[in-house]
């Protein structure tokens, strides 16, 4: 058994074992067919072909960098579009189907969350030969998108986030692999449809591996420009050594950027892909290039890559010296156009992203999304140009119309996720001005604190520069600064998780056949005893908000053939049972098999007849939930728009939540138009659809949005589907008409991460018993509020109002006297729970307790506020002053005071203060809690240290407290304390002060 080499070292290991055996990894022969040779490149030495003799290869690195305006080889000159109807041409009369193009949110596969490659729209399943391909030779303008070069966007005329790669592929078996014939067809395109000559282009050897697969694989470069690459999938790992792939898979990932680039000699990828947009831009923001200075850039343009340099900062004067200016000079007159470019191509990736349903956010794939954005206004800021990047997404859309026609389609709602990351983004500037200068106070603004700003308050790196320009300050900003935030987000999250892992031996078992997908109503069944395995069990806590906590038991596990279980997954709780008549309390899966979880004794055997019974009860409410879960997932796309997506789901028996993909927060009226929509699709009485087909023809007749509740592997799908409402893949059960659902109540909506809503309800039973335990909470607050339930809002909020006043006038000792009275009345015909819950920020079942805790505090503050009023009046103060003691050079003044609590105290010692300077105060009071003491002296008049005086008194009268030299607090639970004696301890102390 080997140790299985990681992707790198299977790459390293296999280029090397191609280059000794060319003959048996490369199409050798067709090579020399079409009259080319092999040599070696003294600089790098790669192995490459060429039709005439060189001893450098086709790496811009090893050549003059790119040289594709100065005499342009190219025949034919390709617009963008161009370039797809070109390849078209030639290869689909050579048996390859043209595909449209997946999303670039991959919701098919679960290792990744963008599209990066062609054929990343064929995996997992497909290279896997777990499902069939839509063709065995095909070719797709794949969009795709990847956030590895950010920084080098715009600068080195070549990168893009986004990028169509065009795939030309074949999925087919080893009679009928002929690595000749793909390699001859690309070939001639190459020579045909971009018109470039044999002598013009070189040929590299190399090696791709790649989740386990690998092969060998030809780079066709002119120019210094990487064209396309063809990889011959052949090979994969495994313990016991290589082995030859039963599938072959051919994966050619041709640019069309950067032939369009190439075929139209333009100094960059830009010009030459979205003429449209750059014009535009251009005549906004009065931005004329140097086209003769550009021209020359271009050719060096490729030492800027910020990947390949050491120092970007020496790699720029490289450059400059080159083209006889400084360095200063040379960025002054590209940054601005480098800048367009820059907006530009994000502004495309984000229409592409946007447009298919992924949000802007700071986790995830959606915080790449919002590092482009915020790149593209920061430089829009940089420069004060007025650039719209909706408006700009709506150019490409118009400039893209014949090949991608369906981005324009969603053109609005893109509109919109700007409008809002925009408001974001200019909120996140206010804020870093503040931020700024209460850094700079403290210390220096580094790399890691740019880094820290970015990553945790959102604040680009230019808008901290901008703003301590303004204070003088220079701070600079590392030209990897995007690359840097990135690798601090390489990670994806999962928002639920409702399966657990048990090591059992299945080997040998068959796959259990699951009898709930015919009908949810199927409650009970006979099934053959497969298997029994005592184990130790960690049950999840059902009544616990947390997937993860588990009480361990000790527990059997048992398989049978056939079950009406159904099993933890896709958010949905199982089913609770028995067989015969021993209860199971879990069930989960195991690979094909369900696995039922005992815990008491079975009384059967293995190989016994059982009969299996379900919780009736429990299978109809997580039913009515999950089929509701998918009506308000299509109610909310309605309302909302269509870059709805599932985000998570939990279906459970007190209640649903669906999390979605949406840039704020939802409003009350929204979620009402929500429920109602819902509701609406469940009075239809909608029959809902449900059965296994191909995972290619599911795919290809309802999209890749049938992926809502996230990857599900296998060759077929279970589609359910509520015809013209909502088509998923999913497992779960389900009723089998909408009406069956009930009525569904969303009782709430949260934010619970940037870009991701979650969507709490009911549906059928359990919103009824909601509903008639709202009706529970008005009756029970309106004997709070002393009022009608039609009273209930006027009265509730009457109550917070005065409430707050009351509080207020503790410190003040101002009465407003209507403040003691509640009298308001007006009857409203709002739902006074949603209104008052709103404005407590609580849930409903808090506003009892919430509301009781008010009155029972109100009417208090009314006994007390009218004593405090006395208290705090003008005459009080002055008699307090006049009853002062003289002892020495200060003035003691003390009182005591019933039902005062230390806040009271505590502004009635400052007031005395205000008009006695020259005083040491101590007031005392009780409440039901015990004895408070305050003591207060003059800041600035007296230098006494009331610390030293009473913190030792406080411990003698066994109380707990403490303070400041200026200002102390005590409290005393002892039924013996004594206000006098303390008050005489004091006048004591003070006289050592004399």
């Amino acid at each position: 058994m080997g140790k299985l080499l990681s992707d790198k070292e299977q790459k390293k290991q296999f280029k090397k074992i191609a280059s000794l055996n060319p003959e048996k990894y490369y199409p050798t022969k067709t090579l020399e067919k079409n009259g080319f040779h092999r040599y070696q490149c003294s600089k790098c030495e790669k192995f490459f072909w060429s039709y005439k003799p060189s001893d450098v290869c086709g790496e811009p690195t090893c050549n003059a960098g790119f040289q594709v305006v100065k005499n342009n080889p190219t025949k034919n000159h390709l617009s963008f579009i161009g370039v797809w109807k070109k390849i078209v041409e030639i290869l689909e009369p050579r048996g390859y189907r043209p595909l449209k193009r997946y999303p670039v949110v991959a919701r098919w596969n679960p290792t990744t969350e963008f599209t990066i490659a062609s054929i990343a729209a064929f995996q997992p399943y497909v290279i896997s030969g777990e499902i069939h391909p839509p063709a065995k030779k095909l070719i797709i303008p794949q969009f795709c998108l990847r956030f590895s070069d950010i920084e080098n966007v715009g600068i080195t005329g070549s990168h893009c986030t986004g990028f169509v790669m065009i795939g030309q592929h074949m999925f087919v078996d080893e009679d009928e692999w002929d690595q000749a014939q793909a390699f001859q067809d690309i070939f001639d395109f190459l020579v045909d449809g971009v018109g470039l000559e044999k002598s013009e282009f070189k040929i590299h050897e190399d090696a791709w591996a790649g989740g386990g697969n690998y092969g060998s694989c030809l780079e066709f470069f002119s120019r210094g420009v990487e064209l396309f690459n063809q990889v011959y999938m052949l090979y994969q790992q495994t313990p016991n050594g290589s082995e030859p792939l039963k599938l072959k898979v051919l994966d050619m990932g041709l640019g069309q950027e950067r032939v369009a680039w190439f075929s139209q000699a333009k100094p960059t990828i830009y010009d030459a892909i979205f003429p449209l947009v750059l014009e535009r831009l251009q005549a906004i923001t009065k931005v004329e290039p140097d086209h003769h200075l550009f021209n020359r850039f271009s050719q060096y343009s490729a030492f800027l890559n910020s990947d390949e340099v050491e120092d970007l900062n020496d790699a720029w004067q490289v450059v400059a010296d080159k083209l006889e200016m400084t360095s200063e000079e040379l960025r002054a007159k590209i940054l601005p156009m480098t800048a367009l470019y820059s907006i530009a191509e994000h502004s495309r990736a984000l229409l592409f992203a946007i447009s298919d349903g992924k949000l802007p956010s700071n986790v995830g794939g959606g915080y790449n999304l919002r590092v482009i954005f915020r790149r593209a206004m920061g430089f829009i800021d940089q420069f004060n140009w007025e650039i719209d990047l909706g408006e700009v997404c709506a150019w490409h859309a118009e400039e893209l119309y014949e090949l991608f026609p369906e981005v324009s389609e969603n053109l609005d709602e893109v509109k919109r996720v700007l409008d809002v990351e925009k408001q974001k983004f200019y909120a996140t500037k206010k804020e870093a001005d503040k931020i700024v200068a209460k850094l700079l106070k403290k210390s220096k603004i580094t790399e890691e604190k740019l880094l820290e700003l970015y990553d945790s308050n959102g604040i680009n790196p230019e808008i901290i520069q901008s703003a301590a320009k303004h204070r003088g300050i220079n701070i600079e900003i590392p030209d990897d600064f995007y690359k840097k935030v990135m690798a601090l987000h390489e990670r994806k999250t999962q928002i639920h998780t409702t399966h657990k892992r048990i090591e059992i031996p299945i080997d040998g078992l068959p796959a259990t056949k699951r009898l709930y997908y015919d009908d949810y109503k199927i409650y009970e069944n006979q099934a053959k005893v497969l298997q029994i395995t005592p184990i130790n069990y960690e049950f999840v806590n059902e009544k616990s908000e947390n997937d993860d906590e588990f009480i361990s038991k000790n527990a059997w596990t048992v398989v049978v053939d056939q079950t009406c279980a159904y099993p933890t997954s896709g958010g949905q709780l199982h089913d609770n049972g028995w067989i015969n008549t021993v209860p199971f309390e879990d069930v989960i899966t195991v690979g094909p098999v369900i696995v039922h979880i005992l815990t008491e004794p079975p009384t059967f055997k293995e190989g016994d007849s059982v009969q299996i019974k379900i919780d009736k009860h429990r299978r109809n409410i997580l039913t009515h939930h999950h089929s509701a879960t998918h009506v308000v997932n299509a109610a909310a796309r309605v309302v909302l728009g269509n870059h709805i997506n599932q985000a998570g789901a939990k279906k459970t028996l007190e209640k649903a939540h669906l999390d979605i993909t949406h840039f704020e927060n939802i409003s009350d009226e929204d979620q009402q138009k929500i429920e109602d929509k819902a509701n609406e699709i469940v009075q239809q009485g909608i029959p809902l659809q449900h059965g296994f087909i191909e995972r290619s023809e599911a795919e290809q007749k309802y999209g890749m949005r049938v992926y809502q509740g996230g990857a599900v592997p296998g060759k077929k799908l279970r589609i359910v589907e509520i015809p013209n409402v909502d088509v998923e893949a999913c497992g779960g059960t389900h009723v089998n008409n909408t009406a069956e659902i009930g009525r569904i109540k969303i009782i709430k909506s949260q934010k619970i991460q940037d870009g991701i809503v979650r969507l709490t309800f009911t549906a059928g039973e359990t919103t009824n018993k909601l509903l008639e335990r709202y009706k529970e909470i008005k009756k029970e607050l309106a004997e709070i509020l002393e009022t009608s339930e039609d009273n209930l809002i006027t009265r509730g909020l009457e109550l917070i109002k005065k409430w707050k006043l009351l509080r207020k006038a503790k410190n003040t000792g101002n009465i407003d006297p209507s403040a003691l009275e509640l009298s308001e009345y007006c009857s409203l015909s709002d739902d006074p729970l949603k209104i008052l819950s709103k404005e407590l920020e609580c849930p409903y079942e808090d506003l009892l307790i919430r509301f009781k805790k008010f009155k029972n505090e109100y009417e208090q503050m009314k006994i007390n506020i009218t004593l405090f009023a006395e208290v705090m009046s003008d005459e009080n103060i002055k008699k307090l002053i006049n009853s002062g003691q003289k002892i020495g050079k200060f003035t003691l003044i003390s009182a005591w005071y019933e039902g005062i609590d230390n806040n009271m105290l505590s502004n009635l010692a400052k007031k005395i203060l205000k008009q006695k300077s020259d005083a040491v105060v101590v007031i005392g009071g009780r409440n039901a809690h015990g004895w408070n003491l305050v003591a207060f002296r003059d800041v600035k008049s007296l230098d006494v240290n009331l610390k030293i005086i009473f913190v030792p008194l406080i411990k003698k009268f066994q109380g707990k407290g403490g303070g400041k030299p200026t200002s102390i607090q005590g409290f005393f639970s002892n039924p013996d304390f004594s206000f006098e004696k303390m008050v005489s301890e004091v006048k004591n102390q003070l006289k050592k002060f004399e």
